[in-house]
């Protein structure tokens, strides 16, 4: 059974969601997080390694604050979607007890089908950066909408909305990136992170520590 929670607040949605395995976290356990190994996140999972708070960074705050407007813009530019959304909202699968999701939205297509809404900010400060953007979404933005659509079965789509943001000697350009999954063309892959979350978990409920996984280079 899939279940959607409206938390109070904040800090009760993060107290809800220490305990399992986040759209955030699922890049690491596959080694696909360029900012956290696989056994950095199982340290933290286990109280061995404190989370870092990163809510009070610019570019964190930028992103929280941008959000609503970068939603109210998708639905001016996709008018043939319903768009919805609640704060501090965490959907729990019964299957997935290790899992769970929340969403910048969900979306109704024009035959009634659900789909995921997804909106990054990012700060593009070396070509390095654009180019994960290039006709492709960044591995680790990958992940997470797949960890999205095992956790939520009956969503058949994804959107993924992206704001890249560029600052050349204090002039802002924003240039802005859509990109749309369906799940049956993703299906395989969704499969695959379910069975590695599966076992990264057991291994969180046992305390033992896994083989890092080194990116590809």
């Amino acid at each position: 059974m899939i279940k959607k929670l409206v938390l109070s607040g904040r800090d009760e949605w993060l107290v809800a969601r220490s305990g399992r395995i986040g759209g955030s976290d699922a890049a690491s356990v596959v080694g696909l997080n360029p900012y956290r190994t696989n056994v950095e996140l199982w340290e933290i999972k286990t109280g061995q390694r404190e989370q870092e708070d990163i809510s009070e960074k610019d570019y964190v705050k930028y992103g929280t604050d941008a959000e609503q407007h970068l939603r109210a813009l998708f639905q001016l530019d996709f008018p043939q979607y319903k768009v919805m959304y609640e704060e501090n909202n965490l959907w729990l699968n019964d299957d997935l007890p290790f899992a769970h999701a929340s969403l910048d939205g969900w979306l109704e297509d024009p035959f009634g089908r659900l789909g995921i809404l997804e909106i990054k900010t990012t700060n593009i400060l070396k070509s390095m950066q654009k180019e994960k953007w290039d006709n492709r979404i960044p591995d680790n933005y990958y992940i997470q909408l797949l960890h999205y659509m095992m956790v939520l079965p009956d969503m058949k789509f994804a959107e993924l909305k992206a704001q890249l943001k560029y600052d050349f000697s204090g002039e802002i350009f924003l240039q802005t990136k859509h990109y749309h999954i369906e799940r049956e063309d993703v299906q395989d892959d969704i499969d695959y992170l379910e069975h590695a979350e599966r076992v990264f978990w057991e291994k969180i409920q046992k305390k033992e520590r896994p083989a890092l996984i080194l990116p590809e280079i």
